[in-house]
């Protein structure tokens, strides 16, 4: 490994190999229970512990193991529950499915006592957030993973291994999103699918900016080798006024009413310009209250070669020029470049009747790497580089869209050449 300035960090870190991982859940609300579920298909875990603050949510959790003749989990309830599960001596990792705003101080209570953490995204909502994580996984040793499942999209995937392999030639820009309709889960209350509390809207009303970027962050870095030869250096960040959610709320509630006349800080629409210090270009946008369509966007331009996912998977390769590839020719070429995750444990997703593959694949691939011994695909420095841009991006919103510096996490650490 070459001299770095920081020579503790947890770069490719690796701990001897977890024969049977234990597994302890954090909030088992809509997304908690459905990583729950997935988690029973999984190969080499045992569920030993759950947490949640409602009562009938951790029912219904182990209603869930004794359907599929799983032991009962020893279970925690009340807000300071989590910190008793944390402290359980007969758990491997925490996986953490709150709300936003708790995500960190659970990762960081988790590490300190020994356990590796998975956390749902973002890790943090804050750039001392994501310093706390970085110093905690350094100190502790101790995997501090983010569920960033896009990264596991079978297209993002074969992307990645058309860049691994050459065929973009150079990748100089990329753009990605969340761009997702959610108003309707904004105004319906968690016992209904909604948030929790209304957490989610609360947000809304306190923030601006860029508050969910590493769906199509996360990917975009990976192709960029961001923190791997490459960082990301400052960012730009403007958003459109507020208009959407109360044009909903009147629809819905009336225009006399509360919820119509409850003021948002955070735009419709946020537009992130991210520069790397190989001035490399990411567009990032964030959308989820217009009736806009769907889309990640997932573009990656390159100096041999162009792809994008959404509306509908498009490849146009040099030196045929400009017309993408169609029919048999691109189902040839998506066939070819599929990522050998997606052919294999995709695959496996697919005869398992499993609908969301790239959950599986990112659920495979992490107990994998810990029952092997070996570095998982995502570290710390991504959960900290990938969700620094919520609040970096309000702060360039809120200050007439200057540019922001992002910090390097790694403080200088040069990526392994011989892990």
């Amino acid at each position: 490994m070459k001299n770095d300035t920081n020579p503790k960090h947890v770069l490719r870190l690796s701990h001897p190999p977890i024969p049977i991982v234990r597994i302890g859940f954090i909030g088992l609300g809509n997304r908690g229970l459905l990583t729950l579920q997935r988690y029973l298909q999984i190969e080499g875990v045992e569920i030993k512990a759950l947490c949640e603050i409602r009562e009938g949510n951790l029912s219904k959790a182990q209603r869930i193991l004794a359907e599929n003749n799983r032991p009962k989990a020893v279970g925690y309830a009340g807000t300071e529950g989590w910190k008793r599960l944390c402290e359980e001596a007969d758990l491997d990792i925490v996986f953490i499915c709150t709300d936003w705003l708790t995500h960190t101080p659970i990762a960081v209570y988790a590490m300190l006592h020994g356990k590796h953490v998975a956390i749902e995204v973002p890790a943090a909502m804050s750039v001392a957030e994501c310093w706390e994580l970085v110093d905690t996984a350094e100190k502790t040793r101790r995997h501090c993973m983010m569920l960033e499942n896009c990264c596991y999209d079978p297209f993002a995937l074969m992307t990645l291994n058309m860049e691994q392999q050459g065929v973009f030639g150079e990748i100089m820009h990329v753009e990605g999103a969340y761009i997702h309709d959610l108003r309707e889960l904004y105004f319906t209350d968690g016992s209904e699918g909604g948030y929790h509390n209304h957490w989610g809207k609360k947000y809304s009303i306190e923030h601006t900016g860029n508050p969910y970027p590493t769906h199509g962050l996360g990917p975009l870095c990976q192709l960029l080798h961001i923190h791997r030869g490459d960082r990301m250096e400052f960012l730009v960040s403007l958003s459109t006024r507020q208009a959407g959610m109360s044009a909903y709320a009147a629809r819905r509630f009336g225009s006399d009413s509360p919820e119509a006349r409850q003021k948002y800080l955070l735009g419709d629409v946020n537009t992130t310009l991210i520069q790397t210090q190989k001035k490399k270009s990411i567009m990032l946008q964030y959308d989820v209250v217009t009736p806009r369509p769907y889309s990640r966007l997932h573009t990656v331009c390159g100096t041999s070669a162009f792809a994008q996912k959404y509306p509908a998977p498009c490849i146009t390769l040099d030196p045929e020029g400009s017309s993408p590839l169609e029919g048999k020719a691109l189902e040839e070429f998506i066939e070819r470049y599929r990522h050998p995750f997606a052919a294999t444990i995709g695959a496996e997703a697919k005869q398992k009747g499993i609908a969301n593959e790239m959950n599986y694949m990112m659920d495979y691939r992490l107990i994998y790497c810990l029952r092997n011994g070996l570095p998982l695909d995502m570290d710390v420095y991504d959960a900290a580089e990938w969700s620094c841009i919520t609040e970096l991006s309000e702060q360039s919103v809120l200050q007439g869209s200057i540019p922001v510096a992002i910090p390097d996490f790694t403080r200088g650490a040069i990526w392994p050449d011989n892990p």
